[in-house]
């Protein structure tokens, strides 16, 4: 059995410790009143076949979205639509404003498979320095506020020691671990990320939910992609999809037995305490177990 915690918001001890002393460039605070995310019966899917459809959602500054199911339910897909990699069937989406794919400087995606886009050896800093990229355009020449980013992000993600080294040398958690570090050199006002904890060891996945929380703190919205149900459960809002809206709202109202049944085959019971929300999971079924690759010896 195991218990994953809904608990009310609170800032990470690190993230206070670091807001009493010097800020960080990337604790930029955000001050629109624009939804990071508008969809009106929003149709999802490629050429004429939709995967998911009638999507109705506003997301704003300073909130979080998870997207929960498993491979095929229309997670990834529902991404690539908000990022404008792919169009829409039906409906309309806005997003920060305007029309998907048409915000890059303000969006940060964090994608899947990595590692197969780089042919030739690149040093993991220069990984990292890819997300002012947007914000500088082709040729545009880095800052002072641009470095200070990279060196913040590489820090808060505890990879500064692996900045020289090619990032294909590195373990899959090490590599997740880089670029989460790009997302926070991004400095975007929109995350959107797609199984961002893969791959991560307890170590990794703590630095990655300080960062979550930085970014909300913010007023940043985060939009995730994910198949684990305790880090669903620490989002405002959750779309439970299985190529259909199985079910859409808070986590305590979402993240029930019925419909984690219906969709991963898995039972829940949530508990209510005077200051959280525990969620215990049973015994799931052969056949539905899913493995990561860890990250190890991340120090030196």
């Amino acid at each position: 059995m195991c218990v994953l915690r809904r608990a009310r918001r609170a800032t990470h001890p690190a993230v206070r410790e670091q807001a009493a002393t010097q800020p960080r460039a990337w604790d930029r605070r955000l001050v629109s009143t624009v939804p990071a995310l508008d969809a009106v019966e929003l149709t999802v899917g490629y050429g004429s076949d939709p995967v998911v459809e009638g999507i109705t959602l506003s997301l704003r500054p300073g909130e979080s979205l998870a997207l929960v199911g498993t491979n095929g339910s229309g997670k990834s897909t529902l991404l690539k639509t908000m990022l404008g990699l792919i169009p829409s069937l039906a409906g309309s989406l806005q997003v920060l404003g305007g029309t998907p794919g048409s915000r890059p400087k303000r969006i940060a995606y964090l994608g899947q498979a990595h590692t197969a886009r780089f042919v030739v050896p690149i040093r993991s800093v220069e990984v990292v320095r890819m997300g002012r990229f947007a914000a500088l355009g082709l040729f545009g020449r880095t800052s002072a506020r641009d470095r200070q980013l990279v060196a913040e992000a590489m820090t808060h993600m505890e990879v500064t020691h692996l900045a020289d080294q090619p990032l294909r040398s590195l373990s899959g958690g090490q590599q997740q671990r880089i670029y989460l570090a790009q997302v926070i050199a991004h400095d975007a006002d929109l995350l959107v990320l797609d199984e961002p904890t893969g791959g991560l060891d307890i170590s990794g996945r703590e630095r990655y939910r300080e960062m979550v929380e930085a970014a909300l703190a913010r007023g940043a919205a985060v939009v995730t992609a994910t198949h684990d149900i305790g880090e669903a459960a620490t989002c405002d809002q959750v779309l439970l999809l299985n190529r259909r809206i199985v079910a859409q709202g808070p986590p305590q109202q979402v993240l029930n037995t019925a419909r984690l049944l219906e969709t991963f085959g898995i039972t829940l019971q949530g508990i209510q305490h005077d200051d959280h929300h525990d969620f215990v999971i049973g015994e799931m079924p052969h056949g539905h177990e899913h493995g990561h690759e860890h990250d190890h010896d991340h120090r030196h």
